[in-house]
């Protein structure tokens, strides 16, 4: 077992880089085409040169893989497919020695169908209890017991042969659990300890505001206020109660929690609630210098009455890829559909992609850093039959699904599978070796360098908040401690302000020391 993390907080987490690892996709140590912690293990020398602070793991769990690990069976345990708990307490370990803390990912709202709670509860046990189990409605119970409907399409009821419904709001192999229950309850907490006892130095909440659901399971009528399972307020004691199990160990939250309302998102961030919430507002921005400010300036409002930091992502697991978003000529792209209304241009995504970074993480707060990112991955197309995203299904084919951002990772330009191990679980595009890593690695000019020599620099914008600078329309400039950083989003090159060095350029400047469009740079005041 590794070593507890020690019960003390020295705020690093309050600017750190974190990088996101999709196990399954990220590297494969043992050759049967799907990544595991082997593979992870191996790379750790790659993630310490890229300098990051810590790492994120989606699930590692026991699952039946129905949502690619989001459908968890048994959370002591790590899925045969990606090793064994040992496997991970090694990993955890030999993180730390590197100087990279590990954050795991918790799914609270649901478990997978396979847990033992929900398969005792199908035979009828008190289990029953520790979810939602209704009649339905109509003559013969043949309707939904409500009207709520399922993050992944359709309702979020499915029915038993013993006639009662249970509810999931997502798949259907993921029924949600009754927070109401101080079984639920109790069981989590136990969960955040049996990994904080392995050196774990943070959790990943998925879903983190949908737990609660009203008693009475009414229908979502529109308007209605508050909603019956988004933001309830009861669930603030849910999270009053983990803070004190992480503040035993010096741990670390982060909240998946999109809500539109600024002060209602504040509060999981009380001090003592969560420490830190993801900012999707950023990453769903189109590439526009008066929404990206307007973005930025109301994540730092936000944050400011409970002095947490913000948080700053480009892209995850469950999002288009951003040279493939930001490679659009109209930047429109609806978060709900994945649909775009041009074809992506990749070099222009590229461009806006390696500015996109050096503005994230010229920002103030924590970034966190999807696995290929650093590379410059674009989304990739998976051929209809290999899909295995449900959100593809459950849509009527209608939703592209998420594999696309999660296909493997390509390491070794000259090797089978671009270097990811066995014949991968989605099929890599054609071209994919010339992503590699080892490619990218000699190359000066390419994405991971870049990524590299930004997180390195970052320091040199110290602690505090932005300073904005007057800049043309289309130009965001601001400074920080004794750096200057300008991203370019207008039509035409723009001159630099005054400075006393250049520390690094997303791509060169013109011939007249300009900076070209859809370009960021770094500079010393």
């Amino acid at each position: 077992m590794g070593q507890p993390t020690p019960a003390t907080d020295d705020g690093w987490w309050r600017s750190a880089v974190i990088y996101q690892v999709y196990v399954r996709s990220f590297a494969d140590g043992d050759g049967d085409g799907t990544g595991d912690l082997a593979g992870v293990r191996a790379r750790l020398p790659y993630l310490a040169e890229l300098g990051v602070d810590a790492l994120w793991f989606n699930p590692w769990y026991r699952s039946p893989m129905k949502d690619g690990g989001y459908d968890v069976a048994d959370y002591r345990a790590v899925d045969p497919a990606f090793g064994t708990l040992a496997e991970a307490e090694k990993l955890i370990a030999e993180a730390r020695e590197l100087g990279i803390r590990t954050l795991v990912d918790i799914v609270p709202n649901h478990v997978s169908d396979q847990h033992p709670w929900f398969r005792a509860a199908l035979a009828g046990g008190p289990e029953r209890e520790l979810f939602h189990f209704r009649p339905g409605r109509g003559e013969h119970g043949e309707l939904p017991p409500n009207d709520w409907q399922s993050e992944f399409g359709g309702p979020a009821w499915t029915r038993l042969p013993d006639g009662d419904w249970y509810l999931h709001l997502f798949a259907p192999e993921q029924p949600d659990l009754n927070w109401a229950h101080p079984a639920v309850r109790q069981e989590h907490e136990d969960i955040l300890r049996f990994w904080f006892e392995r050196g774990v130095a943070g959790v990943r909440i998925d879903s983190a505001a949908l737990l609660v659901k009203h008693p009475e399971l009414p229908d979502v009528t529109e308007g209605r206020d508050p909603h019956p399972y988004v933001d309830r307020d009861e669930l603030h004691d849910v999270y009053r109660a983990w803070r004190a199990v992480a503040d035993e160990y010096g741990a670390v939250f982060v909240g998946e929690v999109w809500l539109p309302d600024a002060e209602r998102f504040a509060r999981y961030l009380r001090p003592d609630e969560l420490h830190t919430a993801f900012n999707f507002s950023f990453m769903s921005c189109p590439w526009d210098a008066a929404r990206l400010r307007r973005s930025i300036d109301d994540t730092l409002a936000e944050h400011a009455p409970v002095g947490a930091p913000a948080t700053w992502v480009l892209c995850n697991h469950d999002v288009t890829r951003t040279v493939t978003r930001y490679g659009r000529a109209d930047t429109g792209f609806d978060f709900a559909t994945k649909a775009f209304g041009t074809p992506t241009d990749l070099a222009l995504g590229t461009r806006r992609a390696r500015a996109a970074a050096l503005l994230s993480l010229a920002l103030p707060g924590v970034v966190y850093v999807y696995q290929g990112e650093e590379l410059g991955l674009p989304e990739a197309d998976i051929p209809l039959d290999r899909i295995e995203d449900p959100m593809h299904a459950r849509s009527g084919g209608t939703d592209p699904g998420r594999d696309g951002c999660r296909v493997p990772l390509p390491w070794a330009a000259g090797e089978p599978h671009a270097g990811f191990g066995g014949e991968p679980w989605l099929p890599q595009p054609d071209g994919w070796a010339a992503y590699a890593a080892d490619r990218q690695a000699e190359d000066p000019g390419s994405m991971l360098r870049l990524y590299r020599e930004a997180v390195r620099l970052r320091p040199v914008f110290g602690d505090g908040p932005p300073t904005w600078l007057p800049a043309p329309d289309g130009v965001l400039a601001f400074a920080r401690a004794d750096a200057l950083c300008v991203v370019n989003l207008s039509d035409t090159p723009v001159d630099l302000p005054a400075h006393s060095a250049l520390l690094l350029a997303g791509g060169p400047l013109d011939t007249a020391g300009r900076l070209p469009r859809d370009t960021a740079v770094w500079l010393r005041a």
